[in-house]
């Protein structure tokens, strides 16, 4: 079986242990996945297999894509992500369940695109420390000086700089799954994700585990 589905981040709640323990969660729609497309050595130069998740409108999908959806006979997919693993058995056009991949005490490895925060300033982007904000000081939330002197008479790249902040990828690694509800396709991942409500995630089985 493949080594990751695609989710549907739905938001955060808590479930209680039979001990009475609060077990912070992010409720995750995973799947159903559909297999759009099947890669092997001998053609592609890796095994691995496309996997379609989520509804699309057919008029917002162009007519090469079209014609990539209509081998699987699935329909149209909003998304579209590759996944490695045992997939000797998995055909173009099979379906594959949260439950079929994962179970309760796995540990996982989650990818998605953070929450976009626009121009941010250094402070709140770098938490920088600021100035002093009394005695007549001036300098509050400024950068403070950036250059050089002579040499090298330029600004090093990577410098620490106001910008933009956040709708970047971002990996949390290690997040334990409390629970697998596979009749309503949900993942229950103990504490937070990256990425707003309805964004899209990737769940694949954490590579440090």
């Amino acid at each position: 079986m493949v080594n990751g589905i695609l989710g549907k981040k739905l938001g955060m709640t808590q479930i209680f242990t039979e001990s009475g323990m609060r077990i912070p969660v992010t409720v995750i729609e995973a799947g159903p996945c559909t297999v759009v497309q099947k890669k092997v050595v001998d053609t592609d130069g890796y095994d691995a297999v496309q996997l379609g998740f989520g509804e699309q409108k057919a008029h917002r999908i162009n007519k090469p894509k079209m014609g990539h959806f209509k081998k699987a006979g699935k329909g149209v997919f909003a998304s579209l992500r590759e996944m490695d693993g045992e997939i000797a058995e998995l055909e173009v056009g099979s379906e594959i369940v949260c439950g079929d991949v994962f179970s309760a005490g796995d540990f996982v490895d989650v990818m998605g695109t953070s929450k976009g925060k626009g121009f941010q300033g250094v402070m709140k982007r770098w938490n920088f420390s600021g100035g002093r904000s009394t005695h007549g000081s001036k300098f509050h939330r400024a950068p403070g000086a950036i250059g050089c002197s002579a040499w090298p008479s330029r600004v090093f790249k990577g410098k620490k700089m106001a910008g933009q902040m956040g709708n970047e990828r971002v990996t949390i690694q290690n997040l334990e799954i409390v629970d697998v509800r596979a009749d309503q396709n949900l993942i229950l991942v103990k504490g937070a994700i990256p990425g707003p409500k309805n964004g899209l995630v990737t769940i694949r089985k954490a590579i440090k585990a």
